[in-house]
């Protein structure tokens, strides 16, 4: 029986917490840790997490030292993790009962370090555990196989889905970075050599906050993308171009769909 460690980073989700613990802790594959980063909230979100680990010994919840986004707070659970694998889930998203414990199978059956799932996608105001959760809403599909050439146009690995084996890829942390920091450990991890496989059954839910339209908040991403291509992946000047012309035209073809 693998250990999972899963990483969850928080800040001020309080609201969505308690069901985001929840949907881990009802896995069918139970040898597992919660790794939990608070990055300095306001709200309830830590006593929250201290009340689940007071419940359950598999809750390990720590508090950042100071405010240091999403990424940091993923990277300082990382450094905590003594899983066979890492996995990754967000306070506001939840897996269904049987993913960890799928996705491990699927992993091992196809000798893939990095695998990620199918999922749904909801409304933020989506309320419901994931025990009984009825499938609706949109399902985005997991691609069978994805490497670095396929991954540089377009991230096709949603974070909530994503798990990668520390076995055989050491322990990889997510680059200091504002954002897009999942999406670099991905290619990171393609770059040396790991391709991706997607398990195309959908095993997680995730709500999905919209400020604007689509393509505004996908626009929004160009100049991260553009950091990552040329100080992350070191790519030249013509190569990045058409990354991101091919990562900009698939966004705004995706978002109207």
């Amino acid at each position: 029986m693998p250990l999972v460690s899963v990483v969850m980073p928080v800040y001020n989700s309080a609201v969505t917490l308690g069901a985001a613990i929840r949907s881990v802790l009802t896995q069918t594959h139970s040898d597992l840790e919660l790794l939990v980063t608070d990055d300095k909230s306001s709200d309830d979100s830590m006593d929250l997490l201290m009340e689940f680990a007071r419940q359950d010994e598999r809750v390990l919840p720590e508090s950042a030292p100071e405010r240091g986004g999403a990424g940091r707070a993923r990277n300082l659970a990382i450094e905590r993790a003594k899983g066979d694998y890492i996995a990754f889930l967000d306070s506001d998203d939840m897996w269904l009962p049987e993913k960890t414990e799928r996705q491990i199978e699927f992993a091992a059956a196809g000798e893939a370090p990095l695998t990620f799932t199918s999922y749904y996608k909801m409304d933020a105001d989506y309320e419901g555990e994931s025990t009984d959760f009825v499938p609706n809403g949109r399902v985005v599909r997991a691609r069978e196989h994805v490497d670095y050439r396929a991954m540089l146009v377009r991230d096709h690995i949603g974070a909530l889905t994503a798990m990668y084996d520390r076995t055989v890829l050491g322990t990889r942390l997510m680059p200091e970075m504002q954002k897009r920091q999942d999406y670099a450990l991905w290619l990171s991890i393609m770059r040396d050599g790991a391709d991706a496989r997607g398990l195309p059954e959908p095993l997680a839910v995730y709500r999905a906050h919209q400020a604007g339209s689509l393509s505004s908040n996908k626009l929004s991403l160009v100049p991260y993308n553009w950091a990552l291509y040329r100080d992350h992946e070191g790519l030249s000047v013509p190569r990045a171009t058409r990354a991101l012309a091919g990562a900009v035209w698939q966004s705004l073809r995706n978002s109207r769909i």
